[in-house]
């Protein structure tokens, strides 16, 4: 982002508002603690006094662990897990420039850990960025692809806050506000990415669905994904749209009658067909929707000699989750193989 020039016109503000910046933009993707260290100590040497993220759910998700630490004196390690801070975060702010993670909404932030690539939850209120500036401009220049994949993450985000046993109104009414935005907006974003209006329709669905999972979580597509990305750097908004079709396959019966309310708040179906046609037409549009933005059904990353493993993580990691049901080692085992090429 820093060498395309799109973080220019925001520096260039700021200078003209008299705020003296420094840019750190050492964040890789799923970044690890040895990343976040490294703005921590850009931050003091600079002597900065607040933190604005600019980026994807991994620059967001590394200023939100810079900003905690840093008002705290400690290491990023030293973050990970629930209310490790006692005193609040360093001024945090965020403009994402991706439509997916929400992230700028969420007290929870994935940092990786520098060896083992396992992910830490970061977790605590004081994560919450002051503002955040839902801009679709700065996303004008997305790619297609990462246009997709983060939007199918925003979509995991709203379905699975909504089909789970932690909601409450108010997550609902999100979740189902960036549902029905997601479909309405994700096809256009990815084919016409200069479609401001689409662009801020998918920001706002992201920012939602940040709301609804802070509070409702989330449930066994992001217990695979989780996996995947750690085990073999697969994008999170890859994984979740991989995976995300076949967890509702799984889901259906005992998320039937949610699965229903979000398809008739979409468009998709009139509640006289009943909740059965209704879950089903979710699920086929979610399918169609994968298809139509370019998702791929496979990935070849999945090695045979990582399964059990991959089956033991994810099964330990959505037992966490207030998902509709617990689902089997071999149900795990079949979306796995169902995703491999």
């Amino acid at each position: 982002l820093h060498d395309l020039g799109i973080l220019d016109p925001t520096l260039a503000a700021l200078q003209a508002a008299g705020v003296t910046t420094a840019v750190f933009d050492g964040v890789e993707p799923d970044p690890t603690e040895q990343i976040v260290d490294a703005g921590i100590a850009r931050f003091k040497q600079e002597q900065c006094d607040s933190v604005l993220a600019f980026g994807g759910g991994s620059s967001i998700d590394a200023a939100k662990v810079i900003a905690l630490a840093t008002g705290n004196d400690l290491s990023a390690a030293g973050c990970i897990g629930f209310g490790k801070a006692k005193l609040p975060a360093t001024a945090l702010f965020a403009i994402p420039t991706t439509a997916g993670t929400g992230s700028e909404a969420t007290f929870i932030a994935v940092i990786s850990n520098n060896e083992t690539h396992a992910k830490g939850a970061v977790i605590d209120p004081n994560l919450i960025p002051k503002a955040a500036a839902l801009d679709p401009e700065v996303m004008v220049g997305l790619p297609a692809h990462i246009t997709a994949a983060t939007g199918m993450d925003a979509l995991t985000h709203a379905i699975e806050s909504y089909i789970g046993q932690w909601e409450t109104d108010d997550t609902n009414y999100y979740g189902l506000a960036a549902c029905r935005l997601i479909f309405g907006n994700l096809a256009e974003a990815c084919s016409n990415g200069q479609n401001l209006e689409a662009r801020e329709s998918m920001a706002l669905a992201s920012y939602y669905g940040g709301l609804a999972i802070t509070n409702a979580l989330v449930g066994y597509v992001h217990a695979i994904s989780h996996n995947l990305g750690a085990k073999y750097g697969v994008p999170h908004g890859l994984g979740n749209a991989l995976v995300l079709p076949h967890i509702l396959e799984l889901l259906e019966t005992d998320a039937r009658e949610k699965l229903a309310e979000i398809a008739v708040h979409c468009g998709m179906g009139d509640k006289s067909e009943g909740s059965q046609a209704l879950s089903r037409k979710l699920i086929d549009a979610v399918w169609a929707l994968n298809e139509e933005i370019g998702i791929p059904k496979t990935t070849d990353v999945i090695q045979a000699g990582d399964m059990e493993a991959l089956i033991d993580a994810a099964i330990t990691e959505g037992a966490s989750y207030p998902s509709p049901r617990f689902i089997s080692r071999e149900e795990c085992r079949g979306v796995l193989q169902a995703i491999s090429s």
